[in-house]
């Protein structure tokens, strides 16, 4: 009877155990305000926004991508891994390249459209965004990311706020510092030297002749 109960107990124990999540959360700061997506790609609409600087929980990255499924101030989502440091012994490290040393889990993403992108919008992906600031917190340039390099008079951003153009799609953020493809057509603001584009639903503010964001309209 004793035996039986030892072992009742160790079977508890042992079902205790395997229902423990495999890995702990990892916790992220954000190298530049970066946008909170209700999916894992350019196409899902904006939930949210983890603050340069800011801090969020990571629990598992897609497979082979750099979209990670992210809680900040409880708001859950999906985020460019690209733009997220953790802290690996006293390093900030870019989640993007180290995910297996941060022992960052796989995350899947639940689809219930039945193979197309559940609660995204329709535009096809056309390309990536070109040299965005990859882990610039820790690169040095911190202050290109973390905000913005213009500060637009009101009369701009109503003009681009009034006059919306068809977005385009491209793998990854529009975040300052980042360039555009050629591709992208860029529109002119009356009496302003920049141009703007909305890029994966969101309006940017871009520098002409280098096709750098310098300014993401919230």
């Amino acid at each position: 009877m004793k035996l039986r109960n030892i072992l009742a107990a160790g079977a508890a124990t042992a079902i205790a155990a395997t229902a423990m999540p495999a890995f702990a959360q990892t916790v992220v700061k954000a190298t530049t305000d970066l946008n909170v997506r209700a999916g894992p790609g350019p196409n899902y609409e904006i939930v949210g926004v983890i603050a340069n600087e800011g801090n969020a929980t990571v629990e598992g990255c897609i497979e082979g991508g750099s979209w990670c499924k992210v809680t900040v101030d409880g708001q859950e989502g999906w985020a460019y891994s690209d733009y997220l440091t953790a802290d690996m012994s006293g390093e900030q490290v870019v989640v993007t390249t180290r995910r297996q040393e941060l022992a960052v889990p796989v995350a899947t993403y639940e689809n219930d459209a039945g193979g197309g992108l559940a609660g995204a919008t329709t535009g096809a992906v056309a390309g990536a965004i070109v040299g965005g600031p990859i882990g610039a917190a820790i690169g040095g340039a911190a202050g290109l990311a973390a905000g913005a390099v213009i500060d637009p008079p009101e009369t701009a951003v109503s003009y681009v706020r009034s006059n919306q153009v068809d977005p385009v799609y491209l793998e990854g953020e529009a975040v300052v510092g980042a360039s555009l493809p050629e591709t992208v057509e860029l529109r002119e603001i009356p009496d302003y030297e920049y141009r703007y584009v909305y890029v994966n639903g969101q309006p940017v503010l871009v520098e002409a002749s280098t096709r750098k964001v310098v300014y993401v309209v919230r």
